[in-house]
């Protein structure tokens, strides 16, 4: 019986010990997962601006110019003036259809809001004609 309330008070203070421990752990790896969801919402975001400013750009009056000012007249309401480090449209002809597509170049936050240069997604539309 003595054996087992010294192995009883041997145990006191360890619960104090293992948080100390698990907690690092557990805050990373809450950090890694919203870094992650930060990442694929500037993605999403990014994608979904080149869309709509491809629909935009592909109305029958509307020019090049009309998608990319759309596009980031979008990013600069979703995610901030300096969000895309480049867009460009361009007018191709994929299967005999007429499109209309935006590419643009974002930076992928990896750090908080920093990282490089390095996400680039393009949207299509099918071109009006007048």
């Amino acid at each position: 019986m003595n054996d087992l309330r010294r192995w009883i008070k041997g145990d006191r203070g360890s619960a104090v010990v293992e948080f100390a421990l698990v907690t690092p752990l557990l805050l990373l790896v809450a950090l890694a997962v919203l870094q992650i969801t930060l990442a694929l919402h500037v993605r999403s975001t990014l994608t979904a601006a080149a869309a709509e400013g491809a629909r935009a750009g592909a109305l029958a009056d509307a020019g090049l110019g009309v998608a990319e000012a759309r596009t980031r007249d979008v990013l600069r309401d979703a995610l901030g003036g300096d969000a895309a480090q480049d867009i460009v449209a361009t007018r191709m002809t994929r299967d005999g259809t007429e499109l209309v597509a935006v590419r643009v170049t974002g930076r992928l936050p990896l750090l908080g809001t920093f990282g490089p240069t390095i996400v680039s997604v393009e949207g299509h539309a099918i071109r009006e004609r007048p």
